[in-house]
């Protein structure tokens, strides 16, 4: 009963991270790095987020620039835009690292833009003090 009560706990614990990116290979290889710490969710267009996200509740999106139909900064705009959506946290995980392009994006007041090239220990110490900055707030 102890161990059950724990696992429980521990569930409670785990943030809610979903990904964004249209490139398959690269939504299983995030949440491969990610699914020991943390409950992640994937999906594929920035069309597929916005239906995802009215019936569910994330702590922080992961999402890509480029995609085809929906851009990710198109789909931050659209997130703001709606009341249930709009203090969702989100990080763009992306290979755009063009001055232009990262300016657009800044704009829109992301909390933060991390680069795919970094990898997978920059990626989990960039969430881990995100995590910890949120959990200071509440305080």
């Amino acid at each position: 009963m102890e161990q059950v009560l724990k696992d429980e706990d521990i569930r409670k614990q785990k943030k809610r991270i979903l990904i964004v990116d249209d490139d398959g290979t690269m939504l299983r290889t995030i949440k491969s790095w990610l699914d020991e710490d943390y409950y992640v969710f994937m999906v594929n267009s920035g069309v597929d987020a916005i239906t995802f996200l009215a019936t569910n509740e994330v702590d922080l999106i992961l999402l890509d620039y480029e995609m085809p139909i929906t851009t990710g900064p198109q789909v931050l705009e659209m997130l703001r835009s709606e009341k249930k959506t709009s203090k969702i946290p989100v990080i763009f995980l992306t290979n755009k690292r063009d001055k232009e392009s990262v300016m657009n994006v800044l704009d829109l007041k992301p909390e933060g833009y991390l680069l795919k090239t970094r990898g997978k220990f920059a990626l989990l110490t960039q969430l881990s003090e995100f995590f910890e900055k949120e959990k200071a707030k509440d305080y």
